[in-house]
């Protein structure tokens, strides 16, 4: 006698419990995720063993990359707006409502302080270009970077100084970003490296 087959039956599974899952998940790194701000260039920061976390808030950061190209910027857009004003007083150049906006979004820069209204000009992919990105004078007969760091201590006195430099720099270069430090009375600065195993663990 034949065996009687059973009716296949499709199965179904309740999905609720994993999509609610997976939404707060997702909330969650959302909300507690901190979003690191784009740089102009690549840097590799050599290695160290200190633990010293940077702060994340009033925070002067130099960048140096390899080629010795000097890139500045802090944080907080009304301070930003509040430096390009100084730096212009300074130079004598007047910049518009809607280009202190743009500046005011610009987290890190390096251009030379005569193509700086060009800069800020330029749409935001025409501002990462390598052709743009011309690094700030900082050598002896032209210290626009002392310029800028001066600026930025009057803007904002509570400001901690980061110098994240690439670790095939040439030291003369660093060098000089510490001299000009040193002639504004700045002495207290933290270097940016990347974290090593500590020998003997």
């Amino acid at each position: 006698m034949p065996k009687v087959k059973a009716a296949r039956k499709s199965t179904w599974v309740d999905m609720t419990a994993m999509c609610d899952v997976a939404f707060l998940l997702l909330t969650f790194f959302m909300l507690t995720s901190n979003f690191t701000a784009k740089e102009p260039v690549t840097v590799t920061t050599p290695s160290s063993i200190s633990e010293i976390k940077i702060p994340e808030v009033n925070i002067m950061k130099i960048m140096v990359d390899k080629e010795g190209k000097v890139f500045f910027g802090i944080d907080g857009q009304e301070k930003r707006i509040q430096l390009l004003e100084k730096i212009g007083d300074a130079y004598k150049i007047n910049f518009t409502p809607e280009e202190k906006h743009q500046f005011s979004l610009i987290t890190s820069f390096g251009v030379p302080v005569e193509k700086l209204k060009a800069f800020i000009n330029l749409k935001p992919e025409e501002r990462d270009r390598k052709e743009n990105q011309l690094g700030m004078p900082a050598d002896t007969l032209n210290n626009q970077f002392k310029d800028w760091v001066r600026a930025a201590r009057q803007v904002n006195p509570a400001l901690k100084i980061a110098i994240k430099a690439d670790q095939n720099t040439p030291y003369p270069k660093i060098k000089d970003i510490m001299n000009t430090l040193q002639n504004l009375d700045e002495n207290r600065y933290n270097l940016i490296t990347s974290l090593e195993k500590e020998p003997g663990k």
